[in-house]
C-alpha cells in the first residue's frame, strides 16, 4: 500500500498542530461503497521501539488475507491530539508490505479531534483510502450513554458538530467511540464497526493486529 509524503515527521508539536490544521480542509467525508477488504493496524512499544502490524481481512468472514509488520526507534512524545507524529510513520511502513484495502480501520480518532484530524483521518489522507476512527475512549466532544444493546449508539457533539457515535458493539459491554476519517462519513462508520466487531468489543481487524503487535514487541525484550 503506498502513501503521500506531505510533510516531515520531525516537527515540534506547534508545527505538528499547524500540519493538522492545513490538512483537515483535505478530508472528505462520504459514503463508503465498496467493502470487499478491511486493514487493521496497532503499535505496542518496548521502551523507546515501536512495533507496528497490519492485517488484512475480507469483510465478510473477518478471514485473515495478508499480515505485515514493522519496527523503528520512536522518539516523538506521547501527546493527546498528535498521537500520529508518534505512530504514523511506523504504521505506513507496516502498511506499504500489504495490498491495498477497500477500508482502512485505526485504532484513535477520524474527525473526533479538536482540529477534526485524528490519526484515522490523517492516515487516511496520506494512504488515499477510505478510513475510519475506532477508539476505545473519547477525545473531544459530549455524547448521552447508548442503549445496553449490540448496536446501540448516541451521536458524539463537539462544539455543535456531530463528530462520531458512541457505539455498543456488544451487549453490556462498554463502548467504542466511532468517527469518519477519510473518505467515509458517520454511517459507514458505525456499519463498518458493528460488521468487524463479531465476538469481541474491539473490531477484528484492530483486535488482531493488536495481538501481533504486542508480540512482536515481547518477543524482543
Amino acid at each position: 500500500m503506498r502513501y503521500w509524503k506531505l510533510h516531515s515527521w520531525d516537527v515540534k508539536p506547534d508545527e505538528a498542530v499547524r500540519i493538522q490544521e492545513m490538512l483537515s480542509g483535505s478530508v472528505r467525508i462520504q459514503r463508503v461503497d465498496r467493502m470487499e477488504t478491511v486493514a487493521g493496524a496497532d503499535v505496542s512499544f518496548s521502551g523507546s521501539r515501536a512495533y507496528a502490524a497490519a492485517v488484512l481481512l475480507d469483510y465478510q468472514d473477518m478471514r485473515i488475507l495478508d499480515a505485515s509488520f514493522a519496527e523503528m526507534d520512536v522518539s516523538y512524545p506521547y501527546i493527546p491530539g498528535l498521537l500520529t507524529f508518534r505512530e504514523g510513520p511506523v504504521i505506513l511502513r507496516a502498511l506499504e508490505g500489504i495490498d491495498n484495502a477497500d477500508i482502512l480501520l485505526f485504532d484513535g480518532q477520524g474527525i473526533a479531534h479538536p482540529r477534526r484530524f485524528g490519526e484515522a483521518s490523517h492516515l487516511g489522507l496520506l494512504l488515499d483510502r477510505p478510513s475510519v476512527g475506532c477508539a476505545k475512549s473519547k477525545l473531544c466532544g459530549e455524547f448521552s450513554e447508548p442503549g445496553k444493546e449490540r448496536g446501540s449508539f448516541s451521536l458524539l457533539v463537539d462544539h455543535g458538530e456531530i463528530v462520531g457515535a458512541v457505539l455498543r458493539t456488544r451487549t453490556n459491554v462498554r463502548p467504542v467511540f466511532v468517527s469518519p476519517g477519510h473518505m467515509s462519513d458517520l454511517s459507514s462508520a458505525i456499519e463498518i464497526a458493528l460488521n468487524c466487531a463479531r465476538s469481541h468489543r474491539i473490531p477484528e481487524p484492530l483486535r488482531i493486529a493488536h495481538i501481533l503487535s504486542l508480540k512482536r514487541a515481547g518477543s524482543k525484550r
